[in-house]
């Protein structure tokens, strides 16, 4: 009896004992996940307007009135890209970051008259000049699993065959990865985040070679979020004072991004008119990776298909830009790369 006694209180100390480490660590799991939702909730409220509207106006009116490598400003010694890259590597620097450039050839497109205004680019031809244009990257190295990579990209040149400020094409999605990489510059994450800054309107579009030569390190990029055209719509819109943003994919593994950014944007009250599209086909620098191999990519943009009334036009000014829409845009995509980076 004294033996059976014994076991029998035994049992019960190391049944008390499980279920007090299950309670603990269920409480230890809730208290982990309440940690990163504040976490997320302080990011965003570290999300700037102002320093998104400075960076724009710098860099779509002056003093850079465009973004191209066919143009330099009189008594300039660069180009108006270079001088973009420099500012866009100036300010990451600043923060900690270390940059690095990757040169890729380019023509500039020509322009065809003859075509409607927004589709007048047409191809170069082989005797145009070349120019050397470049990616840019900076990075946020992952704590426990490096290996694991987040790619955030815009494109940050203005179109060649025209003098058009390309404010919402693509100024505004440029400054919102940017302020990304500012609020994210003292965060540490579990996987690396990459913030590439490309170019697409000369040919060829250097992201085909970022996305190109990531898959050919066998780089693990894991979700890759394109910011293009960030709070752009229709002028309905504009009007109604809507707050927009459209995740795009095309491949399964997007539409999961595109429903994450729906649950971010609804569980931490961002207040976007959010929605998802299923693109037909791979498109703009998101498609770039797709066609590499990396099926979970996606873009952000404020309409789609594109509203902007002044699409690739000289009237494609900042003081157009729905600075607050582009904003709250860059919260939900910072929410959701944070969250895919907590959930790993």
């Amino acid at each position: 009896m004294r033996q059976t006694g014994i076991y029998t209180i035994g049992l019960l100390f190391l049944f008390s004992a499980g279920l007090l480490g299950t309670v603990r660590a269920n409480r230890e799991g809730i208290g982990d996940s309440n940690r990163a939702d504040a976490n997320i909730r302080r990011l965003i409220r570290d999300v700037d307007s102002k320093r998104i509207s400075k960076h724009l106006f710098y860099l779509a009116k002056d003093p850079l009135p465009y973004r191209k490598l066919n143009l330099t400003l009189p008594g300039h010694k660069k180009n108006t890209l270079y001088e973009t890259d420099d500012y866009l590597a100036g300010k990451l620097q600043a923060w900690g970051y270390h940059v690095e450039r990757e040169g890729v050839q380019v023509q500039a497109f020509r322009r065809d008259t003859s075509k409607p205004k927004h589709a007048q680019y047409s191809p170069p031809e082989p005797e145009d000049p070349w120019y050397t244009a470049y990616n840019l990257y900076a990075e946020r190295k992952g704590r426990s699993h490096p290996e694991r990579i987040i790619v955030v990209l815009a494109h940050k040149d203005s179109q060649s065959w025209i003098d058009s400020p390309g404010a919402n094409d693509n100024a505004i999605g440029t400054v919102g990865v940017l302020e990304m990489a500012c609020v994210l510059a003292e965060y540490t994450p579990e996987s690396t985040i990459r913030f590439l800054f490309c170019n697409e309107e000369h040919r060829p579009w250097t992201s085909r070679t970022a996305a190109q030569k990531a898959k050919s390190r066998g780089d693990n990029i894991v979700a890759v979020f394109n910011m293009d055209g960030i709070g752009v719509k229709t002028a309905e819109e504009t009007a109604a004072r809507k707050k927009t943003n459209v995740t795009a994919y095309t491949k399964p593994e997007g539409k999961r991004l595109a429903e994450l950014m729906a649950e971010v944007n609804a569980r931490y009250s961002i207040g976007l008119d959010q929605r998802t599209a299923e693109r037909p086909r791979p498109g703009d620098d998101d498609g770039s990776f797709v066609l590499a191999g990396y099926p979970a990519a996606v873009v952000n943009i404020g309409s789609f298909p594109y509203g902007d009334p002044n699409y690739h036009a000289e009237g494609d000014i900042p003081e157009r830009c729905d600075i607050e829409n582009a904003a709250m845009t860059v919260q939900a995509t910072l929410a959701a790369v944070v969250t895919i980076d907590r959930d790993f």
